[in-house]
């Protein structure tokens, strides 16, 4: 399964950063960026369907608060929770599909920057019609040496992170209905907000600003993509 990976995602990613760098004016952090943005433009229809189907769940959170209260026993409470989805056009699993395509595909990303090696190019990944770069230059736009670390790109990948989940996480449900009685997704939602930001953080610190700037490059966009999509969503309302 990670042969097959390797082949369809991963070689193939490797070699598009590479064609990128063989344009004389780009260096790997500004290769990065474009890469980054060019697999999130592929992946946005994916990604589309994934907000539409949070600012849904968002709105109706109410009534589905209301369904679970009401129907205590939980295979009438499944069965009610599913006609709610039916009838509101919602598929709550279209999150977790995304999610679920996108990971071959992010992991991939992560590990070209992580193992890339860059300056160096690894020539038994190329394909045979793409050049090898004279040279790579790893400051990018003259301001940061992405083979190093870098505590501003990191604290920019963290703030990012944070800001993304914010917007994609279901809003907790209202205090009367009280802790105990909160959807165990959502608890878990507001969890994951706080604590991945910090794991973002150390890890794209740790490793390298190459890291850190694909992962702020990656949840910028993201944001980006996720407001369009609700501002378009509240135009067609």
């Amino acid at each position: 399964m990670i042969a097959f990976f390797k082949t369809i995602v991963y070689i193939p990613l490797y070699n598009i950063l590479v064609l990128i760098l063989n344009i004389s004016w780009i260096d790997a952090g500004l290769a990065t960026v474009i890469l980054t943005i060019l697999v999130k433009v592929i992946l946005y229809p994916l990604a589309k369907k994934s907000t539409i189907a949070q600012a849904k769940m968002k709105e109706k959170e109410g009534e589905l608060s209301s369904i679970k209260e009401k129907y205590k026993d939980k295979q009438e409470q499944a069965v009610k929770i599913m006609e709610f989805y039916k009838t509101n056009n919602i598929n709550p699993f279209s999150s977790i599909l995304t999610v679920i395509i996108q990971i071959p595909i992010i992991f991939s990303l992560y590990y070209i920057f992580f193992k890339s090696g860059l300056p160096s190019i690894d020539t038994s990944l190329l394909y045979s019609f793409i050049k090898v770069p004279a040279s790579v230059s790893m400051h990018f736009l003259g301001l940061w040496d992405v083979s190093q670390k870098s505590i501003v790109l990191a604290l920019l990948a963290a703030v990012t992170s944070f800001w993304q989940m914010h917007l994609a996480s279901p809003t907790v449900a209202s205090a009367k209905a009280g802790k105990s009685n909160q959807d165990f997704g959502a608890i878990m939602a507001k969890q994951m907000k706080y604590t991945m930001p910090v794991i973002v953080f150390f890890i794209s610190w740790k490793i390298s600003a190459i890291v850190a700037l694909y992962w702020f490059v990656s949840n910028f966009v993201g944001i980006a993509q996720d407001v369009y999509v609700r501002r378009q969503m509240v135009k067609i309302v």
